[in-house]
């Protein structure tokens, strides 16, 4: 089953999780829109998480006023954008004060650990109440935030940084096999930065990747079970879903 053939809210799932990047929509101090680029990973639930400065303009107009909207644009690369994914989330965002989550941010992002620690760098999180996808030409979605988001299983979250670790010191090889074969992706190098029930983030330099696992799965045994199926998967050559 390829991404075009899932149900519209497991392809919106997908977008909001492969991309590394946004538009953030914010109000200004005169209530008028105003939009920036973001860098985004996501929590184990798949709200988007933001490191963004007091300097900012959208921080000072998150800190007037919660509501946010980030656009993720899947279209990149296509002759066609408008026949393209694109996801808008909304919902308020608030800060995010929770070392797990930086942790997760600074893995997606290894980069922005040079400035991280800045006093004027805080880490914030949409809580996302309802999305928007356009899928292509007429194709076109409204989720509540049930259907974009998960049931974070505490046992995955809890071994993820395991499994990161084991996965990048021991298998590197596997994950240059999923990225190349799996996922359509060139270079070696890969690394995973990230871990959940739907699925595993990929980066390589700038280049960023989902791997999407067939089935959710709830902890460690679960998931390097289904790691080794797309392992042997992988092998036996044609891309993944």
């Amino acid at each position: 089953m390829t991404t075009s053939e899932l149900a519209p809210a497991a392809q919106a799932r997908i977008l909001l999780r492969s991309l590394d990047r946004a538009a953030l929509a914010t109000l200004d101090a005169e209530g008028g829109p105003y939009a920036s680029l973001v860098l985004v990973a996501t929590d184990p639930a798949g709200q988007p998480l933001l490191l963004i400065s007091r300097l900012a303009e959208h921080t000072g107009n998150l800190e007037r006023d919660s509501r946010a909207a980030l656009l993720f644009d899947g279209t990149a690369g296509l002759d066609q954008p408008l026949a393209g994914p694109r996801l808008t989330v909304s919902g308020r965002a608030e800060p995010a004060d929770d070392p797990a989550l930086r942790t997760r941010y600074l893995a997606r992002h290894p980069d922005a650990a040079g400035y991280a620690g800045f006093p004027d760098f805080s880490l914030w999180r949409v809580r996302v109440a309802r999305g928007h996808m356009v899928a292509g030409f007429g194709a076109i979605h409204r989720f509540d935030a049930d259907d974009l988001l998960i049931g974070p299983p505490p046992a995955l979250t809890a071994a993820e940084p395991g499994i990161i670790g084991h996965m990048n010191d021991d298998h590197a090889d596997a994950l240059d096999l999923y990225a190349q074969a799996l996922l359509g992706r060139s270079g070696t190098g890969w690394r995973m930065t990230g871990i959940d029930a739907d699925g595993a983030d990929l980066r390589l330099g700038a280049a960023v990747a989902r791997l999407a696992f067939a089935a959710p799965v709830t902890d460690a045994e679960a998931a390097r079970k289904e790691l080794v199926r797309l392992v042997r998967h992988a092998r036996g050559g044609g891309l993944a879903d």
